[in-house]
């Protein structure tokens, strides 16, 4: 079967309960794929299959399913990936983005523009992908459209035109019906929305002249292209009302996934186990072709391995379809690329492609085995875990044993907690969540060890701080020929490791690290040529010196903790304000002075990630359930009282006579 000419990455999101999945459902049914759509209160629709996703009723896992869009002369094949809604679940969302052709956001009727959704469309934007906007739930009691219409021009985007009006909204029979070209109300809203982006529009529109549909239709699609307009469409999942107009935005308003016949470029933006154990890398081809039986580099940040893919299958009409190879534009899952990880790129990295978007975990947790538990089968676990999601940390204490698990909340655990149980039979419990602070050094310090037994090496450094954002970098003061290659290598890399706990067991950032001194053994024998490593330095040594080095250095420059802030934006009836103040004080927020504009009042600032969770719960009791927060991180700042400190899971180098012993026994 030949592969179709066109097709479209898709990608639905929202936030949590908007109905994302029940629109697949409905969108894989109306395009024939499925004979009836889903339900998630009952458990069986097609992308939600986890057994955890089927009882909560929530995406945990992004999923890919494909079904194809319009007549067979225009045909067009849209792999649709649903994402998680619930924010503990953004990193998920985070690797789809990077693959999307286009997006659709849902918004409820009901529950309006929720913070989530407003981070999302602001994502999107940022990133350029072209994005409709779909109201659900116009059948539920309760529903709007003027509110909702409202709510999206202000709070999400001003150039976002409605494209339909409803009929008996907040009913059962509630119907979307799509304006045209005899609606003169419409015409004129649309050229006024994309006048503001066309002269030729604006001088037609300030002249009253009349435009050609066909113009304003051509405006509208060139536009939403370019992430300018974010058409908005009514309708139902659950009924499939406004379905057949959102399908053909879809399909006209959209562009279609860009082919490439370069160089071999795709992108991994997901990494589960088959049923044998093996990897299987869901690929998003940017160009070239990837074939069976190829061998192609798989890696990224310069560091790339070989893998020799074995069987390649694309998404077809809501299945898998095995195929020989897959082309520029598509998305397959690819066998046989054992050692891939998620972010790798296979082939050439797209030189354009965007880092990360959404906030780094601030939360850990302790890791505690039940009992019975093999602690080495609960380690292997979680590095499989922490595989498929990358932005779930493992800090191992290998004296005590413990697992340290990085997140973003409580949901994200519990899920963690019921996967190592059904999936691995591994019972599990988690201490209590704790935020991740960071240190920065206060100023300059030196560290320089010379003639220290066991260790046949000296070193020398010296520790600074760097610009915030600039990361750590190490630099020598030394001549590179002074000692063998691999024993500079060995500090270096020791410093990086090192760094991840200070003084205060917390990870360094933005600091210089100069190598002032060294000094090695050089190979020894005795008289007989028989070599003596007791006489000779290795790169072990300075692998074991290194730490008390560094932190001497750290020692004499201070460091600094700080943890991590949010930036909050609340949106809260002006006479609630005299209430939320005090509790942001309590909460050791910095509010901004506010924006008070008639009955509707916005306060932004900045708040502790430790205090962001209390301040959703304890908002909507103190706005009548009116106020609305939306957050993004903001970087860190220095911690208020006592500094913070965290238990360290290395042999600890700031007791010197608790590292020597360790350290000496070990070798």
């Amino acid at each position: 079967m030949s592969s179709p000419t066109r097709s479209l990455n898709l990608g639905i999101l929202a936030h949590v309960d908007a109905g994302k999945t029940s629109l697949t459902e409905r969108l894989l049914h109306a395009a024939g794929v499925i004979d009836a759509p889903g339900s998630v209160d009952e458990g069986n629709t097609r992308t939600d299959s986890l057994a955890l996703e089927r009882r909560r009723g929530i995406t945990i896992k992004s999923a890919v399913v494909s079904f194809p869009l319009g007549p067979p002369e225009d045909l067009v094949t849209v792999n649709l990936i649903d994402t998680p809604g619930h924010p503990d679940f953004i990193a998920e969302v985070e690797r789809a983005l990077g693959v999307l052709d286009g997006a659709v956001l849902v918004v409820s009727a009901v529950e309006g523009v929720q913070a989530q959704t407003r981070i999302l469309l602001r994502t999107l934007r940022r990133l350029g992908i072209p994005t409709l906007v779909f109201v659900n739930k116009i059948d539920r009691g309760g529903a709007q459209y003027a509110r909702t219409l409202d709510q999206i021009t202000r709070r999400l985007a001003p150039a976002a035109p409605a494209m339909g009006r409803v009929e008996a909204i907040g009913t059962r029979g509630a119907r979307a019906l799509p304006h045209g070209p005899g609606d003169a109300a419409f015409r004129r809203r649309l050229t006024e929305v994309l006048a503001e982006q066309d002269d030729e529009l604006l001088a037609a529109y300030v002249s009253d002249a009349a435009v050609p549909y066909e113009r304003l239709l051509a405006a509208l699609a060139a536009q939403t292209r370019e992430c300018l307009v974010h058409p908005v469409f009514f309708g139902s999942a659950v009924t499939g009302t406004g379905l057949p107009q959102l399908m053909d935005g879809i399909r006209t308003l959209l562009p279609s996934a860009t082919e490439g016949d370069g160089e071999l470029s795709g992108n991994v933006f997901k990494v589960e186990r088959g049923g044998a154990g093996e990897k299987i890398a869901y690929v998003r081809m940017f160009s070239g072709s990837l074939r069976v039986r190829d061998r192609v580099p798989v890696g990224r940040d310069g560091a790339a391995h070989e893998g020799k893919v074995t069987a390649v299958e694309v998404f077809h009409e809501g299945a898998g379809e095995r195929r020989s190879s897959v082309r520029s534009g598509e998305i397959a899952k690819v066998w046989g690329l054992g050692e891939v990880r998620i972010g790798d790129w296979v082939g050439a990295a797209r030189k354009d492609s965007a880092d990360q978007h959404f906030a780094p975990p601030t939360l850990e947790t302790l890791v505690v085995p039940g009992a019975g538990t093999d602690r080495g089968a609960l380690h292997l676990a979680l590095a499989q875990l922490a595989e498929q999601d990358p932005l779930i940390g493992l800090r191992q204490d290998e004296v005590r044993g413990e697992v340290h698990l990085s997140l973003y909340g409580e949901v994200q655990k519990e899920v963690i907690q019921t996967t190592l149980a059904e999936e691995f039979g591994l019972d599990v419990a988690f201490r209590e969540t704790t935020t991740i602070c960071v240190e920065r050094p206060l100023g300059v310090g030196y560290g320089y060890e010379k003639d220290l037994l066991p260790f046949l090496g000296t070193v020398g450094l010296r520790v600074e701080p760097a610009p915030p954002g600039s990361g750590v970098s190490f630099g020598l003061e030394v001549e590179l020929g002074s000692m063998p290659y691999a024993f500079f290598k060995a500090v270096e890399e020791t410093v990086y490791e090192t760094l991840g706990q200070g003084l205060l067991g917390w990870r360094v950032l933005d600091c210089k690290v100069t190598m002032t001194h060294c000094g090695y053994w050089p190979r020894q024998s005795h008289s007989h040529a028989t070599f003596d490593k007791s006489m000779s330095s290795t790169a072990g040594d300075f692998r074991l010196v290194t730490p008390l080095v560094l932190m001497d250095a750290l020692r004499e420059a201070g460091t600094r903790a700080e943890e991590p802030v949010h930036h909050f934006r609340l949106d809260l009836p002006a006479d609630t304000l005299g209430p939320v103040l005090p509790l942001l004080g309590r909460l050791r927020a910095v509010p901004r002075p506010p924006d008070i504009r008639g009955a509707a009042c916005t306060l932004e600032g900045e708040i502790p990630a430790a205090s962001l969770h209390q301040l959703g719960q304890l908002l909507p009791g103190l706005t009548r359930g009116e106020g609305v927060v939306e957050s993004a991180f903001a970087g860190y700042r220095p911690a208020a009282g006592e500094p913070p400190a965290r238990t360290r899971t290395d042999h600890n180098p700031l007791n010197r006579k608790e590292y020597l012993l360790t350290v000496t026994r070990l070798r």
